[in-house]
């Protein structure tokens, strides 16, 4: 299951909604939805496990994911 493909929430929608709702949707996805979401955002970073694995030496825990997606969020919104 997928978040983005179950739902008609969109990558882009994350940014603009509210800290509460936002923190109860992210703590909701899979670690695939994450790095999905990653993925989109920051198309050149390094979060998919074959990527990762290669040129790093590990893959990122959800937990991890959810600290990156958190903080490019913070950083994309408008103030």
């Amino acid at each position: 299951m997928s978040i983005w493909k179950d739902t008609s929430i969109k990558y882009q929608d994350l940014i603009d909604l509210p800290e509460e709702r936002l923190l109860m949707l992210v703590n909701g996805m899979s670690r695939q939805d994450v790095i999905d979401w990653l993925s989109w955002n920051d198309r050149n970073g390094i979060y998919r496990d074959e990527q990762s694995l290669k040129e790093l030496g590990n893959i990122m825990s959800k937990e991890e994911g959810i600290e990156i997606l958190l903080r490019q969020i913070e950083e994309n919104r408008i103030t």
